[in-house]
């Protein structure tokens, strides 16, 4: 099956959550991008909400699908938050990150009562991992950091776009590195996060209530 068509499909499911009045957070990637353009058809034909964006991009697609959209802090708490990810297990657990926009990602998932992740099947995996995992990094740390990571044996790479250096809406980079390996991602994630430098992981082990996985002609959906 097309996964373009299951990534349809989830992000049209995920719109049922959307009801009158609540606050949304705005997903970035490829699937969100599908429930961003639904969700501006449902605000045309009378819906009633307000969009907090998770990366520039999102912003700009939102605004072009006709989404009002708010600060994370003029928003507070937000009713309900659908993104995409990179990864998912059996645990509800993900790797996310391969567009780059991980670090306000986890800002406005943490910020939401409730978490939706859309997919289509192939980011189901028995073990995360298969997709290197990205950290968002200070510049004037990066280089330090990346001998860390090498000691650690976690094969660290500096992420590129073309032949310059990527460079994320926060203006930081992006590390990608292997985990596959790694039993304890909980204790991996404690270990990342507090290297000086590292702003943010890839890793979301807790945040997500809800999966909804475009499947062949349908959708399955996974609860914790």
């Amino acid at each position: 099956m097309d996964s373009d068509y299951e990534k349809k499909t989830a992000a049209a499911k995920s719109l049922d959550w959307i009801k009158e009045g609540m606050l949304v957070g705005l997903g970035s990637g490829s699937t969100a991008a599908h429930m961003i353009r639904g969700l501006g058809e449902k605000v045309a034909a009378g819906l009633s909400i307000k969009g907090v964006p998770s990366s520039d991009t999102t912003a700009q697609l939102a605004r072009e699908a006709g989404i009002p959209l708010i600060t994370l802090e003029e928003a507070g708490k937000l009713d309900v938050n659908i993104d995409g990810a990179d990864e998912f297990d059996a645990n509800l657990q993900l790797i996310k990150g391969g567009g780059g926009a991980l670090l306000r990602e986890k800002i406005v998932a943490y910020n939401s009562k409730f978490n939706i992740v859309i997919s289509d099947s192939s980011k189901q995996v028995e073990r995360l991992g298969k997709f290197k995992l990205p950290l968002e990094t200070i510049p004037f740390a990066t280089k330090n950091i990346i001998t860390e990571l090498d000691e650690m044996g976690l094969s660290p790479e500096l992420r590129k776009k073309g032949d310059e250096i990527y460079k994320t809406d926060e203006q930081n980079y992006i590390v990608d590195v292997d985990v596959l390996e790694q039993n304890d991602l909980v204790a991996l994630n404690n270990i990342l996060i507090n290297i000086p430098g590292v702003v943010e992981t890839g890793l979301f082990l807790d945040t997500t209530d809800v999966i909804i996985m475009g499947k062949d002609e349908g959708t399955v959906i996974f609860k914790k």
